[in-house]
């Protein structure tokens, strides 16, 4: 008992110097490349901010803060800037979303919707993992990949339980599909929306140029899954097929009668609302307004109607549904990145960039592949909110900026897929995984599908930029 108590204070010190010496070295790296003092404080605190939210993710927050405060006392960055690069509108607008999709969720409208599609399937283990990949995908696309994975898991962990049937290849299985189809819109993603809003991108123009390459990319998945795990399918099949026999069929989503009116109210107000995203901009066009006005106005109206029904448990509701840990350490994290391009770093990785790779056809496939890679070990939103400022960047120096946002849309999501903690739906995943079979992951027992997941769908997304964009 003495040994664990004893060791824990030991490694955390160990990974605290670590850390220090790690941060040290960083600053002393960019005084010898930068000339600007500023630059040098702003690119110390934001890989401070990385590397610290690698090693202690529970204590991300107070390095959030604590990074934020070095940028305002250095006056590195002043205090309207730093309201300024927060994003409010972004925040604000995944404010609004989560409010929406946990009163769609509580209302049951997910748990009936796959229980629906599940019946379909007649319990087969192939079909069962087929329409959950799809499930996987247009959940993300349509709400986000963290809402979709938490509903998936759940179905498929009853059914694995059910049928006493393995759960990890429906576990990674669903986690691929999630994360490419978070890609499709510009809701599946806090990196969709943080691109889209800064890049000037509409939901039309995901709908064109990104929901394609998830569907084809789904196709892949589905593929690969369905070969990979064929023979856990075929071991399940005999499992379920016994169990039928002697007349035991599961009836998954199942809802009480009396719950269905706010199934279905529920689910208007959720579709009735990415319907108004979805064609913001040609209201915006009509109406002569500021661009994305209308977006806003849509996600913020939208849950004002939701809170108003709901309204005796309205506080519940903006209290429990919505992620003020993460959306708070977003804000700090967008500050630290608008740093970046305040103080003109990222015009020196720009410029170093496109020294190197000259070409648009270039440049699109290193930042697919750079940013997918990079988003294998890093969380995604922390490693787009860096780069969104050297895209702008880069196309002052004159590239296409169109699809360099595309490219690095696939990146940041496709490559989350390639390790265990790749994306947030990965841990959520795993979590539930843990929680609910005691089954603990082994790195290459992900990494080797997850890398095939991750890869082919950049390589789909590549190929898809180059075509129309060469």
């Amino acid at each position: 008992m003495g040994e664990p108590e004893s060791a824990e204070p030991v490694t955390r010190k160990r990974d605290v110097i670590i850390y220090i010496l790690a941060v040290a070295a960083t600053a002393i790296l960019l005084w010898h490349l930068l000339s600007v003092e500023a630059q040098i404080i702003a690119g110390t605190v934001f890989i401070a901010t990385v590397l610290g939210t690698l090693a202690f993710w529970r204590f991300r927050l107070a390095i959030a803060f604590a990074g934020i405060a070095t940028l305002l006392a250095t006056g590195t960055l002043s205090i309207q800037n730093m309201i300024f690069y927060m994003n409010i509108d972004v925040i604000t607008f995944l404010i609004a979303m989560m409010v929406l999709v946990y009163i769609a969720k509580e209302s049951g409208f997910f748990t009936w919707l796959l229980g629906k599609l599940l019946r379909l399937t007649k319990n087969d283990p192939r079909k069962v993992l087929i329409i959950l990949l799809i499930m996987s995908t247009l959940m993300a696309a349509l709400v986000d990949e963290v809402t979709s994975i938490l509903f998936i898991i759940g179905i498929s962990f009853e059914y694995c339980k059910y049928y006493e049937l393995n759960p990890y290849p429906y576990t990674i299985s669903t986690v691929l599909a999630t994360n490419v189809g978070s890609s499709a819109t510009l809701l599946g993603n806090p990196v969709g929306i943080l691109i889209g809003l800064r890049g000037g991108l509409t939901f039309e123009d995901f709908l064109i140029w990104s929901m394609p390459v998830a569907l084809m990319s789904l196709v892949v998945i589905i593929v690969l899954c369905t070969f990979w795990y064929r023979k856990d399918l075929k071991a399940a099949k005999f499992k379920v097929v016994e169990k039928m026999n002697d007349g035991k069929t599961a009836v998954f989503g199942s809802i009480p009668p009396e719950k269905m009116k706010d199934v279905r109210l529920s689910g208007i107000l959720l579709f009735a609302t990415v319907i108004m995203i979805a064609l913001h901009y040609r209201f915006e066009l009509a109406l002569d307004v500021e661009r994305d006005v209308l977006l806003l106005v849509a996600a913020y109206t939208g849950a004002a109607v939701g809170l108003l029904w709901k309204r005796g448990q309205a506080q519940h509701i903006v209290e429990k549904g919505v992620d003020w840990w993460t959306l708070t350490f977003f804000m700090f994290l967008f500050a630290k990145a608008g740093a970046l391009q305040y103080t003109g770093l990222t015009n020196v990785l720009a410029s170093a960039i496109s020294s190197i790779v000259t070409t648009q056809p270039q440049m699109q496939i290193f930042m697919v592949w750079f940013s997918g890679i990079a988003s294998s070990v890093l969380d995604n939103v922390v490693l787009v909110a860096a780069l969104i400022p050297v895209v702008n960047s880069l196309i002052a120096l004159g590239f296409n900026g169109f699809p360099l946002w595309f490219a690095l849309l696939f990146g940041g999501t496709y490559g989350g897929n390639i390790t265990m903690i790749g994306s947030t739906a990965n841990i959520v995943a795993l979590g539930m995984l843990e929680k609910n079979f005691n089954y603990h992951m082994r790195f290459f027992k992900w990494f080797w599908i997850g890398l095939l997941g991750g890869l082919l769908p950049m390589l789909v997304g590549t190929i898809w930029l180059t075509i129309f964009f060469h």
